[in-house]
């Protein structure tokens, strides 16, 4: 096996310095909680897997004007789009492609049945609390699709007196936002809502060379909502609600022809939190996510397209505090529903699983173990597991091994697509190791994660098909098959540091994404790809900049469509007036990069965003 990085390389990346910025989630702090982790509230420091948080303070002064471009500038990930802000999105975590990672919000799972992936064009910024990513294995905790791992969105929570939120911006492209807020909580009560629109004229969404070029403008405009309540009848007793629901319309470019898409995301859900005895807390989640997707081209009901996805979930987690250790043992249903006005995948299927996990600790030493069932009236049934152990060598110093074994089902395309999927397609497999080396005193993170991550049973576009063609499919074209096998394998180095008023951080990934079957680059992954941010406060100002660097990728299997590495060059600002009023101005792409995440799909160039806030405090 050949290390996707030199020695050198790796030792002089780590090297780089050092601090949290405010843009930047490279490190997580010492004493923050991590949830999605073990699904339950847990300390950082004693969090095995490897982990990453973009706090509020970091998503309101990023000046990010959709979700991925903050996501873009974390450790571990990168990301695809197909022209601007409300075009289709994609978010390869580790290497690992969209659908082979989960996106919860609130606890709540979204996506597409029909492609596998989030659809991350529709989710409101403003709507999000904070982030936490989650890297590696993570199906003994939410079974199938956390192969690369798990990002989960955290919208607002109210508490304390009654504050109301808002802000308004504008910047290029004729790009407008506004959103406001309530929120607020007593010793039993907390309550937050929010709402938003936002709009922009975009730029064409292709360039010269696609065949579905058009020269103008695509844009688009999002109106969205979210809000929670929650009530504890008595100490340990808790009732609450969550909603999140957004409504985008983008342009998109089909030649001649007119083309826009729709897109409603919605998630709701309900729950019981209770401290059954004072070493058991039981939680009780019902919840239902829906993803609408439409796509409309031309004229008359040959021009359009539209895929409903429903997921039903049902949750039932208990966690048993044994001392310092913990168990948790889950029960969960997910029920998938799409309805179609073509391609033959209007159908539904389920999945029952059951699961246990057990997290100890003993004076420097850390360790977890986990088993997990899933049952599908689809698939049949799968079982995974993990193990991980940790050792701390001083307060500030620690040592993290683990090793962990996920799944992803097939999509409804996959498998029920006329001309494309086939019933006998079966879940992809993967086996990850990785080990790990973080360092923390509270002004300095440093932080190296190896990873090897084999996925097996891979699901691509097999011509010749395998399979027989019939009436009812055709496989002229090919079909997706279970044929080939992959190595997600790399090492992911990330260094911050505080110095009086200037802060300054680095990541740097050095990965090796393969199909080892035809010895390929995975589609539009980079070999190396890093992030540098420097940061100065001086009274009510702070400015930064931040560098983003990517090195060349193939748009294709074949490796045959080169896309250039890049550089950018963003600058940023705030201004605090007083406790209520600031401001931010931010500048991206300074330099007018041209460079393609998709090819022939046009990026921004250089961009301006600055607005006003209320209540941040």
């Amino acid at each position: 096996m050949t290390s996707p990085v030199a020695p050198q390389a790796a030792l002089a990346s780590l090297a780089l310095a050092f601090a949290a910025p405010a843009a930047l989630a490279q490190a997580t702090a010492i004493d923050s909680v991590i949830v999605t982790a073990t699904r339950t509230p847990q300390k950082a420091s004693e969090v095995i897997s490897d982990t990453t948080v973009i706090t509020s303070e970091q998503i309101q002064n990023s000046g990010a004007a959709s979700i991925t471009e903050l996501l873009q500038r974390q450790r571990g990930i990168e990301v695809t789009r197909n022209g601007g802000p409300g075009t289709a999105s994609n978010v390869f975590l580790r290497g690992a492609s969209g659908n082979q990672n989960i996106v919860l919000v609130d606890g709540v799972r979204i996506g597409s049945a029909t492609l596998g992936t989030a659809s991350w064009n529709a989710i409101p910024l403003s709507a999000i609390d904070h982030i936490e990513i989650v890297y590696g294995p993570l199906s003994t905790l939410y079974g199938a699709d956390a192969i690369g791992g798990v990002i989960q969105l955290f919208t607002k929570k109210g508490q304390g007196a009654p504050a109301i939120t808002a802000s308004v911006g504008g910047g290029s492209n004729k790009t407008y936002e506004a959103e406001a807020g309530i929120s607020g909580g007593t010793n039993q009560l907390h309550y937050s809502i929010t709402a938003a629109k936002e709009r922009s004229d975009g730029f064409s969404a292709t360039r010269k060379g696609s065949s579905s070029f058009d020269p103008d403008d695509d844009g688009y405009e999002r109106k969205s909502a979210a809000g929670q309540v929650s009530y504890e009848l008595s100490a340990g007793h808790e009732l609450g609600a969550t909603f999140l629901y957004s409504d985008t319309t983008a342009d998109y470019d089909s030649a001649n022809f007119p083309a826009y898409s729709t897109q409603i995301l919605s998630t709701y859900s309900v729950f019981a939190r209770n401290r059954i005895l004072p070493n058991w807390t039981m939680l009780v989640q019902a919840a239902q996510s829906r993803d609408k997707s439409g796509s409309f081209y031309g004229t008359g009901a040959f021009g359009s397209s539209q895929i409903d996805t429903k997921q039903t979930l049902f949750t039932w987690q208990n966690d048993f505090a044994i001392g310092a250790d913990n168990l948790q043992l889950l029960g969960e249903y997910r029920k998938e529903e799409v309805v179609s006005n073509n391609g033959g995948v209007t159908r539904d299927r389920n999945t029952k699983s059951v699961a246990a996990t057990y997290s100890a600790k003993r004076g420097n030493h850390l360790f977890n173990a986990g088993a997990r069932y899933d049952d599908s009236s689809a698939y049949g049934n799968k079982n995974t597991g993990s193990l991980g152990y940790g050792y701390r060598f001083t307060p500030q110093l620690r040592a993290e091994v683990s090793y962990g074994t996920s799944f992803r089902a097939p999509t409804f395309n996959e498998l029920y697509y006329s001309g494309y999927g086939n019933e006998n397609n079966r879940p992809e497999r993967g086996r990850n190791a990785e080990a790990g080396l973080r360092y923390d005193d509270g002004k300095t993170q440093l932080g190296a994660v190896y990873f090897h991550n084999k996925v097996t049973d891979l699901l691509v576009n097999t011509v010749p098909c395998p399979y027989p063609s019939t009436p009812e499919n055709d496989y002229q074209w090919g079909c997706a098959y279970n044929v080939n096998k992959a190595v997600l394998e790399g090492l992911s180095l990330s260094a911050s540091r505080a110095m009086g008023a200037l802060t300054l951080s680095a990541t740097a990934d050095f990965q090796d994404p393969k199909d080892e079957t035809t010895d390929k680059r995975l589609q539009r992954r980079a070999k190396r790809h890093a992030n540098l941010n420097a940061e100065y406060t001086l009274g009510a100002l702070r400015g930064g900049a931040e560098v983003q660097l990517s090195s060349a990728r193939f748009d294709d299997a074949a490796n045959t469509k080169r896309l250039g590495g890049y550089s950018l060059l963003n600058l940023y600002a705030t201004y605090q007036f007083n406790r209520d009023w600031s401001a931010i101005v931010r500048v991206d792409n300074v330099t007018d990069k041209e460079y393609e995440l998709a090819r022939f799909y046009q990026t921004g160039g250089r961009n301006v965003f600055a607005g006003i806030r209320y209540g941040y405090k």
